[in-house]
């Protein structure tokens, strides 16, 4: 009989001990989560940024290269979107995001590209935008539209022509997606 209790209580222990545990793991994980989501926004964020950098060099590579120039570009979106506005000749890149990257209201600046962080909810939305309106006529297959290409788990495959100049002497920086 005493055996039997023993053993009762040493399974009743290890029950209690394995919640415990699970508690405290939980507990730890509510914590971190929202610490690792905004290191991961971050991440996004900035890869971004560098998507947009990446972009404006090909298209000064086009322009260096002359008319018939094509280059394809594998573009990977995890998380927001690109839009290619033509009619506006800008490329902005929207993601929402945990993680505050600038002051909600204030625009800020990297090289020619203008970010912009608003509130939504209890996140942000940052908007990352480039205009080329002095320098290029941007198009999406032959024509002044908008085209956004959201997040997709696989790779955009992004053909970008220099398509001669226009009326106005600005390069047409023409988009397609293969």
């Amino acid at each position: 009989m005493i055996k039997r209790n023993k053993l009762g209580q040493l399974w009743v222990e290890t029950v209690i001990y394995t919640l415990i545990a699970f508690v405290l793991i939980s507990a730890i994980l509510a914590i971190a989560q929202p610490k690792i989501e905004k290191i991961q926004d971050k991440t996004f964020i900035e890869q971004s940024l560098g998507v947009m950098k990446d972009l404006n060099n090909v298209f000064l590579s086009l322009a260096q290269g002359g008319a018939g120039n094509k280059r394809l570009v594998e573009l990977g979106i995890n998380k927001g979107n690109l839009k290619i506005d033509a009619s506006k000749d800008e490329l902005v890149f929207e993601i929402e995001s945990s993680y505050l990257y600038s002051e909600p209201g204030q625009e800020i600046s990297d090289g020619d590209i203008l970010i912009h962080t608003r509130e939504k909810g209890d996140g942000f939305v940052v908007n990352m935008t480039q205009n080329y309106s002095g320098r290029y006529n941007l198009r999406y297959a032959g024509k002044d539209e908008l085209k956004i290409m959201g997040e997709s788990s696989a790779s955009y495959k992004l053909f970008i022509s220099h398509k001669g100049k226009d009326a106005s002497n600005k390069i047409i920086i023409d988009f397609e997606i293969g």
